[in-house]
């Protein structure tokens, strides 16, 4: 997404993401996340694809694979004298006994010279699970598109405190991809709740994992939080009832698709919640049109 320069030639210190309780499969998020932290944050004169392929290799990733991934990284590796990436979250884009896509927005600051620039995006890590444990297969960084004049509603939403957005969701909707049935919800779901999104559009697999059933997401047609008023989706200290509270409001703001570690019965459609694993870490708010 397009960064925004400040005059400050600081970078913020890097803080590790680390899982918290009630993750399946931590070390899949794990070494997805480390990847991600490695090939974003160097020291001054450590960018480039060589030196991006020598930390990728640091964590231990076979030669050959670490420069591949180091050339697939794009938006993560941008020209800079120095960077460094915070990740926002780690959720799943889909987890399956051998094979996961890991969904991972980050922000990241650069130094060029005397300016810092902010920016960011989010990254569809892949992985396979092999007999040393979870493996990086492929990186699919999200490249939201150029910003567009925007509708009442993108604009609302850009300016709703209560929806926080991470770099590549915010770009998502100032490129004007987002359907207005999704930023109508977002903005009804903010009257009672603090929603933190995770994945808007950009970053999303283009099929449900494991299916050749298009998903929502690439089209602009739905969107996943990973916390809610503070309390995030996968932690077991956060109340099911304001999961499930929130599952229902979704649904009720016209979401035909909801999806979160919750199961429910009911609902105005037939099949309008649903729980699996792939979902015990976020609320997937999904529509038809």
């Amino acid at each position: 997404m397009p960064a925004e320069a400040t005059p400050s030639a600081s970078l913020p210190a890097a803080a590790p993401w680390r899982p918290g309780p009630g993750e399946i499969e931590p070390a899949a998020k794990l070494a997805a996340v480390r990847l991600v932290e490695a090939l974003g944050t160097w020291p001054t004169g450590q960018g480039g694809p060589r030196h991006a392929a020598e930390r990728a290799a640091a964590l231990g990733i076979a030669g050959p694979r670490a420069a591949r991934l180091a050339a697939e990284a794009g938006p993560l590796t941008p020209p800079a004298d120095q960077a460094v990436v915070r990740v926002i979250d780690a959720q799943y884009g889909g987890i399956l006994p051998d094979t996961a896509s890991v969904l991972v927005p980050y922000a990241q600051s650069t130094r060029t010279g005397g300016a810092v620039h902010e920016g960011g995006t989010t990254v569809d890590v892949r992985l396979d699970r092999t007999s040393a444990g979870w493996a990086v297969t492929a990186l699919h960084p999200g490249r939201p598109g150029p910003a567009v004049p925007l509708h009442a509603s993108a604009r609302a939403v850009l300016a709703q405190s209560r929806i926080e957005l991470p770099p590549a969701s915010a770009a998502d909707i100032r490129s004007g991809a987002v359907h207005e049935s999704v930023l109508r919800a977002m903005l009804r779901l903010a009257d009672t709740y603090r929603v933190s999104v995770s994945v808007v559009r950009s970053g999303h697999p283009l099929n449900v994992f494991g299916t050749s059933r298009p998903s929502d997401h690439p089209v602009g047609r739905a969107f996943d939080v990973w916390r809610i008023d503070g309390h995030p989706v996968v932690d077991p200290a956060t109340p099911r009832s304001l999961i499930a509270a929130f599952m229902r409001s979704a649904a009720a703001a016209g979401s035909y698709n909801v999806g979160g570690p919750v199961r429910l019965s009911g609902g105005s459609l037939p099949n309008q919640f649903f729980s699996d694993a792939t979902h015990h870490d976020h609320v997937h708010v999904g529509f038809s049109g």
